[in-house]
């Protein structure tokens, strides 16, 4: 299937793409992307939680009444957590919450998200631009041209595209993101209403997903 390639003024040229016919045809997986994404947000995690636990407390240890006669239940330890301020039972504790994710689940569930997107026709591809300075509002006009202002953006690129210019033009607008094209994943894939791809990047793409 061909589509069509528009430069930075949102306008059709010459240029078309043509994506394999398998690759549009399969089916995406949902459980691989749900797995993937999963996998990307637990690697996000800092686990650095800590509660403390009764044998971390600072407080005396002498029995705080006496074991029988007083008509409640026994009690020993302030410390202990039944009491206020005393020690979290089973309080977090710091932790890594990665997990490993075999290559080609990963591989599969970019491959879906990218389906997703060519089915929904949220899938642009750009003609080759670049920025001689980083100026968020070039780039604003950019989104404008190709109508992605008010979406969810997410640009691919490849590494030839002079990328760091356009990266931090882009850094001050919260619904857009340029990556290059190995740093694709599915989570952010999955999570822009509009991918724009690079026309030096498809290649790497398609590599990146087959």
């Amino acid at each position: 299937m061909d589509f069509a390639v528009v430069n930075i003024q949102g306008k059709e040229t010459s240029k078309k793409i043509t994506l394999p016919a398998d690759l549009l045809e399969s089916t995406p997986n949902d459980h691989v992307i749900w797995l993937d994404v999963k996998h990307y947000l637990a690697a996000q995690r800092q686990g650095t939680h800590k509660a403390k636990e009764k044998s971390e407390m600072a407080y005396s240890t002498k029995k705080i009444k006496k074991q029988k006669g007083t008509g409640g239940a026994r009690a020993g330890s302030i410390k202990s957590g039944v009491f206020v301020g005393g020690g979290r039972i089973f309080g977090p504790r710091p932790r890594d919450y990665s997990f490993k994710l075999n290559k080609k689940v990963k591989q599969l569930a970019r491959k879906s998200a990218v389906v997703y997107k060519a089915k929904e026709n949220s899938l642009i591809f750009l003609d080759d631009f670049s920025l001689d300075t980083p100026k968020t509002k070039e780039f604003i006009k950019i989104l404008k041209s190709l109508k992605v202002d008010e979406a969810k953006t997410l640009f691919l690129l490849s590494n030839d595209d002079n990328c760091s210019n356009i990266h931090l033009s882009s850094r001050n607008i919260p619904n857009a993101k340029v990556l290059t094209v190995n740093e694709a994943n599915t989570y952010e894939i999955i999570n822009a209403d509009k991918l724009v791809v690079g026309v030096k990047a498809v290649d790497s793409l398609l590599d990146l997903i087959s």
